[in-house]
């Protein structure tokens, strides 16, 4: 095992180093959701993955030079989660942290990792919470925050490790209501810090017999099947209707306009932005309109049509509530539906 440096000889080292220090971390996942955590052959303290940036170069390249160099892994770095900036300290240099999602590790990927250079001692799969728990002080919150950005398909910006006001993501929800109220907050960090919401539009259409069209994805859960239909552009002013005919033009090759709306569906995962899902009557499609399907081979591996008892083996719960809720809907002339998880 290598000797650790003396701290009067990592202060000096430091103290060589332009300010403000730039340092790259990854939080490594596997397909299980954990996090891995190290030992190192020069702390006592556990770290994620990573280190100060070299050179010239970028947060993103140093930190990929750190994954081969350390744990012998050759992986993308992911996209940008959060970043901490940290006041000086006894180092004597400010520094600026970049945290990067890195994975998932498929189990081959987690499998191969070794530790070329020794100066990495172990390395622990660990769930979130208990690696926060193991983690020094100064970094389980840039974990938190890290986490919490890729939830929500957002970004933390941290300051020696806690999130500011108009953070997107890692601020916590008692905190950003209490600056709310103060009227601490600008315009756009009110905006960027208020929970945020992904809209879907899907059309329900049955064929001559009462069968319900569903399509299998290209992408993500193959084993899943859905109603035609996708995610609304809302940053480009469209509206869910319009969203509704769009989709089911480039993944059927039909264009046919939307019936009425048979419901609006609210579904929510803590710590993940709210789902809403506009739902439309498709209306019926004979033999001739079903023949004209053409699949976007990108989105789509196929379509069926399948009779309402046979939802339970193909399509997730809270969908087949939906679906049986608008097919109500649709015989009885009820509607718009508010369903909550496919409730009402």
């Amino acid at each position: 095992m290598p000797d650790r440096p003396s701290p009067d000889a990592v202060r000096a080292y430091y103290a060589a180093q332009p300010a403000p220090l730039v340092a790259a971390t990854g939080i490594v996942l596997d397909t299980r959701g954990r996090v891995l955590v190290l030992t190192t052959s020069y702390k006592t303290d556990r770290e994620l993955p990573g280190g100060t940036v070299e050179d010239t170069e970028t947060p993103e390249q140093g930190l990929a030079r750190e994954l081969r160099e350390e744990l012998d892994l050759g992986v993308p770095v992911g996209r940008l989660l959060a970043v901490d900036s940290r006041p000086p300290g006894p180092l004597g240099r400010s520094l600026i942290v970049h945290i990067h999602l890195v994975g998932p590790l498929s189990p081959q990927e987690a499998a191969a990792i070794s530790f070329p250079d020794g100066e990495i001692t172990a390395a622990r799969w660990l769930r979130p919470e208990e690696a926060c728990a193991v983690l020094p002080a100064r970094v389980a919150p840039r974990l938190r925050a890290g986490l919490a950005a890729l939830h929500t398909g957002s970004f933390a910006h941290l300051v020696d490790g806690v999130p500011q006001p108009g953070s997107p993501a890692g601020l916590d929800p008692a905190r950003r209501a209490a600056l709310e109220h103060a009227g601490v907050m600008d315009a756009a960090s009110h905006r960027a810090s208020r929970p945020k919401a992904l809209t879907a539009a899907s059309v329900l259409f049955t064929s001559a017999d009462g069968r319900i069209l569903l399509v299998q994805p290209a992408y993500g859960r193959t084993d899943r099947w859905n109603l035609p239909g996708g995610g609304i552009d809302s940053d480009l002013g469209e509206i869910p209707r319009d969203a509704a005919r769009r989709e089911v033009r480039e993944e059927l090759g039909l264009d046919l306009a939307p019936g009425r709306l048979l419901a609006v569906n609210w579904s929510h995962k803590p710590g993940r932005p709210a789902r809403i899902r506009f739902l439309y009557d498709g209306g019926v499609l004979d033999a001739p309109d079903l023949a004209r399907i053409r699949l976007d081979p990108t989105e789509l591996l196929q379509w069926r049509t399948v009779a309402a008892e046979e939802l339970p083996a193909l399509v997730k719960g809270a969908l087949r509530r939906q679906i049986t809720a608008c097919l109500e809907a649709r015989a009885s002339g009820a509607g718009p539906l508010e369903l909550h998880a496919g409730r009402l």
